[in-house]
């Protein structure tokens, strides 16, 4: 059972969704103030540091904090501009931004909410209202982070859903075009399907559909791939940093698992069980393509693959 931090549960909502040690980055190019904050956090958090909005953006990336307590006023790149950067981009718009500053005004506390801040905090700090206003906010980025994930679930089989995919697609395609690496896409429709619901009851299809998710879901991914629900009887699959070979050897697994399940489907017209045509497509995102080029060409595999007699994998290289 996930260890409970003590300092950041509540009572209104359930203790096992709040992680044991949150992480929280504090961004000052003052080192006195940096000591200050973490004696407050050390203990109970990771606590990660930056002396500089360049830095402070950098570490956003790679340690995707739970929360960040910004100082407002420094050298090169103020707090401002900062917080602007964070909610321009989809990986770190969703983290909470607590603006600390030693001036006290109105009109600088309205500039920091327009661009996105959640609180401010003057400095001196008073340990005991930064610790209740960051426990505030990390409750509410709890909730938040609840609220998104309940709809980003496909209610029928469990998985994630179209919405999802298409976020993770995005922020993928991003990542994969800066370090310059595969990024493939398993397109899956299952075979027959109007025919298996026609035949044995739409009840029995939406088992069965649960059946092949659960398949797919316990493909055993790596911890960037995604699975999900594409749409009716459609699926996809997100393999980043994977090239075509990877991608097929992985889609035929897939195939050849739900083949050894041998779901019954009278009414199929290439087999007497349930089974599954596949596209994949792979490429090395650059400037001037986008992700629909990507989608297109695995959707395109697909029909190929159901045109040469279903049940197969057909992928093509896009980088080639």
């Amino acid at each position: 059972m996930t260890e409970i931090n003590p300092l950041f549960s509540s009572e209104w909502m359930p203790d096992a969704l709040f992680p044991a040690r949150p992480r929280l980055l504090i961004v000052d190019d003052q080192p006195v103030n940096l000591q200050v904050l973490y004696q407050i956090f050390g203990k109970d958090s990771d606590v990660f540091m930056a002396t500089s909005g360049q830095q402070a953006l950098e570490v956003c990336r790679q340690k995707s904090p739970d929360l960040i307590l910004l100082d407002v006023v420094m050298p090169d790149m103020d707090g401002i501009a900062v917080c602007k950067q964070l909610k321009a981009d989809p990986e770190t718009q969703n983290i909470p931004v607590i603006f600390v500053t030693s001036q006290d005004s109105p009109e600088e506390e309205t500039q920091g909410l327009e661009v996105g801040a959640v609180d401010f905090i003057t400095k001196p700090v008073n340990p005991a209202v930064v610790r209740a206003r960051v426990k505030t906010h990390l409750t509410l980025k709890v909730q938040a982070d609840a609220l998104r994930t309940l709809a980003s679930i496909d209610g029928l089989t469990g998985i994630p859903n179209r919405r999802l995919f298409d976020e993770r697609m995005a922020a993928e395609w991003r990542a994969c075009r800066r370090a310059n690496t595969s990024l493939s896409v398993i397109m899956i429709d299952v075979d027959h399907f109007k025919k298996y619901n026609d035949h044995y009851g739409h009840l029995e299809g939406d088992n069965c559909l649960k059946q092949v998710a659960k398949i797919l879901r316990d493909g055993n991914w790596r911890g960037r791939d995604l699975v999900a629900r594409y749409g009716g009887e459609e699926f996809v699959c997100l393999m980043p940093e994977t090239d075509l070979i990877g991608a097929k050897s992985k889609a035929e697994s897939l195939r050849r698992q739900l083949e050894d399940l041998a779901l019954p489907h009278d009414a199929s017209a290439n087999a007497a069980y349930v089974t599954i045509s596949v596209g994949v497509a792979t490429i090395v995102p650059l400037d001037e393509n986008d992700v629909a080029v990507l989608l297109g060409a695995a959707d395109e595999q697909l029909y190929k693959a159901k045109q040469g007699g279903r049940n197969r994998v057909e992928g093509r290289d896009l980088s080639a």
